[in-house]
């Protein structure tokens, strides 16, 4: 009986499977590719707004702070967008007949709120807190990127599920005293900008950010710590009753000269919790 199949066949079929497993391999990269890619996350892409806002001009340019327009970013889950009064504030005296603000003069004569576009829009599966992030030192510009020099708004990183844990996972590279958290740009220590940072007060029931103070500009010597306080007679004051006073101690500073020391100090100062602590999905998942 003749064989139905060639010798050959054998070759053939091994080909077949190899080209198929190479077909899957390149099919899977190239949806993780697309997944990642900015038509999926809207990385970089600059929706069109009513009014073509410009942070740059209004940041840089003239100074404004963040929490100026978005007045909840402290105190909320989500930092807010400016009513059409904010706006007003300033657009009655300036630029008054600009045609780039009419929709702006439009929404203040008829009351309708101006639709704008969001732009750092997180899917409705995620519960994000805006300030718990702001109060414990992540600075705008770690999420939102230079926004004091975007002209208009973008989305700076993915925002994806790994973008967020990327950070949670190591946040020292990432945290900063929350003196800084509005200063678009702060790069961190090094040994020729370091930062000196002191604890004091901590209290239950208060924020942890508020006892760990920190200075780009070196403090002060003082030379209080080394007076003998029965030597100190204050003008009016008995020996005795100036032995019962307490002379003020000087506050002691760390100095850093990296982001990673520095990080760590905060970490630990501000009460942060770490990746094994997050034991609850409800943390980010509601």
């Amino acid at each position: 009986m003749a064989q139905i199949f060639d010798r050959s066949s054998n070759a053939l079929a091994r080909m077949s499977l190899i080209l198929t497993g190479l077909i899957v391999i390149a099919l899977g990269v190239t949806l993780d590719s697309l997944q990642r890619s900015p038509w999926v996350t809207r990385q970089g892409q600059r929706p069109d707004q009513p009014v073509p806002f410009s942070h740059k001009h209004h940041v840089q340019g003239l100074g404004l702070q963040c929490q100026y327009c978005h007045v909840t970013v402290e105190k909320s889950s989500y930092a807010g967008i400016p009513p059409t009064k904010t706006c007003i504030n300033c657009h009655s005296q300036i630029w008054t007949n600009a045609g780039l603000l009419e929709p702006v003069r439009h929404s203040w004569a008829t009351g309708e709120s101006l639709v704008w576009t969001k732009v750092h829009d997180l899917p409705d599966y995620v519960y994000f807190n805006h300030s718990i992030h702001v109060n414990k030192g992540l600075g705008c510009a770690s999420c939102h990127g230079r926004v004091d020099l975007m002209p208009l708004m973008y989305q700076q990183n993915t925002l994806q599920m790994e973008w967020c844990l990327n950070c949670h996972r190591d946040p020292a590279k990432n945290l900063r005293p929350v003196s800084q958290v509005y200063n678009m740009a702060w790069q961190g220590p090094s040994t020729d900008k370091p930062v000196w940072c002191s604890v004091s007060d901590e209290k239950s029931g208060k924020p942890t950010a508020q006892s760990v103070d920190c200075l780009t500009t070196e403090p002060g010597k003082t030379d209080v710590a080394s007076l003998d306080l029965n030597s100190v007679r204050l003008p009016g004051v008995s020996a005795q009753a100036g032995a019962g006073m307490a002379m003020p101690v000087p506050v002691s500073y760390t100095k850093f000269t990296s982001q990673r020391d520095l990080g760590n100090f905060l970490i630990d100062h501000y009460k942060i919790r770490k990746p094994n602590e997050l034991s609850s999905c409800e943390v980010c998942h509601r």
